[in-house]
């Protein structure tokens, strides 16, 4: 969420940085709130004052010799109608603030100075690229020939079981999956310093709203059919659980919560689940959008000097991963159009998949500065000093999916055998082939 003080202060400037984004800022709606809001204020304090001043009068008359009791009634008419006038103004007040607190909760964050301008995925600026695309001397198979070639993956099934957008793995399709996940959090967690967790695949509202999912993305997200004044959701991703362990939290020395100190770095492979609301007709065949995928996901929380290099640090244990499987990729700096709602800077990854002769995503690493902080008021303190928020980032390192028909289709063999990457085959029992 915005501070709500940089609309107070320049709302033109906050109204020409979001048009990088392509959001058009209603600023006669946030004004006219806020002419409501300063006048209810003011209005309740007014009324205050008043109502101070009328029960004053009760001592004065009886210093003038009236009875408590005569006292109390002559201005017990006027209280009356000041407590209820003032009972009004406070509602309105209320009111007032309930929808400037939405109004700023349907704001995206502020693009960084170094995002550029554009209005898609067309205008990403590549930063660097890895890695030489293979050349074939056999017709290259995509995954999902590859895959039902060795009996490993079936998306009938997967249709037979839940519909459209699912997938079974089997045999050793289904091990190297598990094999990449298990590979991708050892390295992470072993090597780059990331704390393992085990979150909850199923978030509450409080949680989604925290992270910028809701309210403007809930058709988007599968939503399951419980109360309705206290909803649960399946995770579009562990960002929102892992994140959300910083709801309402001070990071500080005596926490009692065991976050003591910044920098913190979690790693966490969950299932992620996502209804791909206007996605119909894109990616319709094979894995690369389904409607349930698993991700090791990997969260920081820094401070706020710390998040620019935080967020080249998170990027490259990302690509560490892509190169240690031999996968060429690039690095791209999304435009100002292709920017997520929280995010205020994000680089994607991209991988080359021979079948699509082109770069796919894989990773999406993005610093969102105290933008989620603030929605879930996440702060840390230093030794006697005020709390401040802090700022989260966070990156998929990687989508094991993604990464799994990328593996497929790179290391495919002419005979239609799968060569397994050097660094897998320790969790493949010393398997150098898939079939």
């Amino acid at each position: 969420m915005l501070d709500v003080k940089l609309l107070r202060q320049d709302i033109q400037l906050v109204a020409e940085r979001l048009k990088i984004k392509g959001f058009s800022l209603d600023i006669e709606q946030f004004q006219a709130l806020e002419q409501q809001r300063k006048q209810t204020d003011i209005q309740t304090q007014q009324l205050q004052a008043e109502k101070k001043s009328t029960s004053k009068q009760v001592g004065q008359l009886i210093q003038s010799g009236l009875s408590v009791d005569d006292a109390k009634a002559k201005v017990a008419d006027s209280l009356k109608v000041i407590d209820q006038n003032l009972a009004d103004v406070i509602e309105q007040n209320k009111t007032v603030n309930a929808a400037l607190t939405d109004l700023l909760l349907s704001l995206p964050n502020l693009p960084d100075a170094t995002v550029p301008a554009g209005q898609s995925e067309d205008e990403n600026v590549e930063i660097a690229c890895w890695g030489e695309p293979r050349s074939y001397d056999f017709p290259v198979q995509d995954h999902v020939d590859l895959g039902q070639a060795l009996q490993g993956l079936d998306f009938n099934l997967g249709g037979k079981i839940t519909g459209s957008r699912f997938a079974v793995m089997r045999k050793g399709i289904a091990r190297l999956h598990r094999a990449l996940a298990q590979y991708m959090l050892d390295t992470h967690c072993d090597q780059h310093g990331y704390e393992e967790l085990n979150v909850p695949y199923i978030v509450n509202q409080a949680s989604l709203t925290g992270t910028g999912q809701l309210p403007k993305f809930e058709q988007d997200l599968f939503k399951l059919d419980t109360d309705q004044n206290n909803a649960y959701y399946l995770i579009p991703t562990a960002e929102v659980p892992v994140t959300n362990l910083l709801r309402d939290v001070i990071v500080e020395s005596k926490n009692t919560q065991g976050f003591t100190a910044l920098p913190l770095k979690f790693a966490a492979h969950t299932a992620c689940f996502r209804s791909e609301a206007g996605s119909s007709g894109r990616d319709v065949r094979g894995m690369i959008r389904q409607h349930q995928f698993e991700k090791i996901e990997l969260v920081q929380a820094v401070y706020p000097e710390d998040s620019d290099a935080a967020l080249e640090a998170l990027t490259a244990d990302a690509e560490a991963i892509l190169q240690a499987l031999e996968l060429p990729y690039r690095k791209v700096l999304l435009c100002g159009g292709d920017l997520g709602f929280s995010a205020q800077k994000t680089y994607d990854l991209e991988v080359w998949l021979p079948s699509q002769q082109c770069y796919r995503e894989i990773s999406s690493c993005s610093n969102f500065g105290d933008f989620q902080a603030r929605r879930m008021q996440a702060r840390y303190r230093l030794a006697d000093g005020k709390p401040q928020l802090l700022h989260t980032l966070n990156g998929s390192g990687l989508a094991v999916g993604r990464t799994l028909l990328a593996v497929m289709e790179n290391h495919q063999c002419a005979d239609g055998r799968i060569a397994v990457p050097k660094v897998l085959q320790a969790y493949m029992q010393g398997i150098s082939h898939i079939g």
